[in-house]
C-alpha cells in the first residue's frame, strides 16, 4: 500500500492506493457482479481455525449455497480446493472457478442461477 497526499480545494487529502494482485482483480470483478445481482456473499477467513481449501468467496443466491474459487493467469485450483468445490455440489450447492477468461460466462451463470 502506498500513501500519497493530494490537494483538493486547498485541503490535503490522504489517498491510499492498494496494489491489487491479478487474483485480487478477479475477486474484485466477481464481487462487483455479485453486488450487481444482490447476491449475499463474503470472503471467508481460513487462517488459524479455518478450513483449508474453502473457496475464496462463498454466498447464497435464491436459497442456494455457492462457492467461487478465483484464479489468475495459468493458475488452477489445488486438489484440496477441487475437493471442496465438489463437496459443495454433492451437498446440493453450486460451485465454479473464475478467472480473467471466463468472467463474462460467470455473470451469465449468476443470471441463470437467479432464475432457478
Amino acid at each position: 500500500m502506498t500513501v500519497s497526499f493530494n490537494r483538493v480545494d486547498n485541503v490535503y487529502v490522504d489517498i491510499y492506493v492498494l496494489r491489487m494482485t491479478p487474483e485480487g482483480k478477479v475477486k474484485a470483478a466477481v464481487a462487483k457482479i455479485l453486488k450487481k445481482y444482490n447476491v449475499y456473499y463474503f470472503f471467508p477467513a481460513t487462517g488459524g481455525y479455518g478450513r483449508s481449501g474453502v473457496p475464496d468467496i462463498v454466498g447464497c443466491l435464491n436459497g442456494r449455497f455457492i462457492g467461487i474459487e478465483c484464479k489468475a493467469g495459468n493458475n488452477k485450483p489445488t486438489a484440496l480446493q477441487e475437493r471442496e468445490l465438489k463437496r459443495i455440489c454433492e451437498a446440493g450447492g453450486s460451485s465454479t472457478v473464475v478467472d480473467e477468461t471466463n468472467i463474462v460466462r460467470f455473470e451469465s451463470w449468476i443470471k441463470f442461477m437467479e432464475t432457478k
